[in-house]
């Protein structure tokens, strides 16, 4: 989108080549490759460097304020500075913000999710999703004794090297359909992993079943993101998680639900909306109430092998923050404001969202859709039926779509990512969401202009 588009806009300050942030961005750049370490959040020319949020709404350092539909990528479930979890940081700040020995509140967090989520017996904390995620592949591979895992094909579990594969192939190199091609999403991966990875075909129970025929000796893991803003969001065919549970029971393969993003859909989790009853689970995000956080769950089977009492044990864990009290009473404070009423609030206010910007799409003839459940919703370039992450357009057009319209809400007022993953709030009401929608109302229709 051009100058001249914008430069009537109320919130295009931050694009000015004498702004603040401009000459923030410069400054960073100096010691941050690209500006800063968040990469997911990078975006020509430069992304609005935030000052501070309080409930939806976040400020940048221009001083504009917009409803944020992002939220830590999906991390604040109540949106910014919550009352209730601030007053849970701070006092525990008083008493101390780490300790070598445990403390309290990590028992208390891993008890409410032991509550929450019926397929987990135990929980053991780490300081993020990715490794959560490694974790909870270690403690597969040490329970069956093999070495392979299997992903679904743009399946995102974070940045190690066994999952980065396949999450941003294009048409050019993904292979067939049938058998997707492991392909590399980063540099720095070592040549051998994309033969310890078996990548499936979402939605696909035949295409998995006769990759799990052929592979399924070697596989310790398969892991599956319930709803996976890679592929739009798309929801699972009704009975594919159960036929996931059943499959890999028959070949002894570990099932691991990544809820890290996922488990805001309700209180236990997509497992609880769509089925499947995982072996391990893994958290993050959300569980730490904005603070960094992982953890994975599972069955006493599995998790056992991480105690050193036991005389199975084989996974040793450590780790300076894993469990920290800081996080942990963050998280606490989170998830017990986490009702029913509060859940059934953010689904509703999810759907409000989805439903308005959907009208607003099909009243302009746009191409595209938004997607999602619960308090999760993506914008996605495409009218078509949504199965996999082959539905969705890959290439510079598709992106192009997406960043105008992600500049167009910017201005208008609004924060999602640049590539279309959004949430709600429970800090968020009608009200906010219908600003909301007047934003994307003038953003959709600046994207002809």
């Amino acid at each position: 989108m051009s100058s001249s588009t914008i430069s009537n806009s109320r919130l295009d300050r931050f694009l000015a080549p004498d702004s603040r942030t401009a000459r923030s961005i410069a400054r960073a750049r100096e010691v941050l490759p690209g500006g800063t370490s968040r990469h997911h959040y990078l975006f020509a020319p430069w992304p609005i460097i935030a000052s501070h949020g309080k409930g939806c709404r976040l400020v940048d350092i221009e001083g504009d304020s917009r409803i944020d539909c992002l939220n830590n990528m999906t991390a604040l479930v109540h949106g910014h500075s919550d009352d209730d979890v601030n007053r849970a940081i701070i006092a525990q700040v008083e008493k101390g913000v780490s300790f070598s020995e445990p403390a309290e509140p990590e028992a208390a967090l891993a008890r409410l999710i032991v509550e929450r989520v019926p397929s987990v017996d135990k929980v053991h904390f780490r300081s993020s999703g990715t490794e959560a995620v490694m974790m909870a592949i270690k403690l597969s591979r040490a329970h069956t004794g093999r070495s392979a895992i299997a992903k679904f094909e743009g399946g995102y579990h974070g940045y190690y090297d066994y999952v980065q594969m396949s999450t941003t192939s294009t048409e050019a190199n993904w292979g067939s359909s049938a058998a997707p091609t492991p392909v590399p999403s980063s540099g720095g991966i070592s040549a051998n992993v994309p033969d310890e990875v078996v990548v499936l075909p979402f939605n696909d129970p035949d295409g998995v079943e006769r990759l799990l025929a052929q592979h399924g000796p070697r596989v310790a893991a398969l892991l599956v993101e319930p709803l996976s803003n890679r592929n739009g969001m798309v929801l699972p065919r009704p009975g594919f998680y159960d036929f996931l549970r059943e499959i890999t029971r028959k070949h002894g393969i570990v099932l691991i639900f990544d809820e890290v993003i996922a488990f805001r859909v309700g209180t236990d989790g997509a497992q609880g909306r769509y089925g499947g009853d995982p072996d391990l689970t893994t958290f993050g995000k959300i569980i730490g109430g904005g603070l960094a956080i992982g953890a994975v769950g599972g069955r006493n089977e599995i998790m056992a092998l991480l105690d050193p009492a036991h005389p199975g044990a084989k996974v040793i864990s450590g780790g300076t923050y894993s469990g920290n009290p800081l996080a942990a009473v963050a998280g606490v404070a989170t998830l017990e404001k986490l009702t029913p009423a509060v859940f059934a609030h953010l689904d509703a206010m999810g759907k409000r969202m989805r439903d308005g910007a959907n009208a607003i799409l099909r009243r302009h003839g746009a191409k595209a859709q938004v997607a999602g459940d619960g308090s999760l919703f993506q914008v996605v370039p495409t009218d078509v039926e949504l199965v996999n992450y082959r539905s969705i357009p890959r290439g510079p057009e598709a992106n192009a779509w997406l960043d105008k319209l992600h500049r167009g809400l910017l201005v208008n007022g609004m924060i999602i990512s640049h590539r279309g993953l959004s949430c709600v709030s429970s800090a968020m009401g009608p009200a906010d969401v219908d600003e909301c929608l007047a934003a994307f109302e003038q953003a959709v229709a600046g994207l002809d202009a």
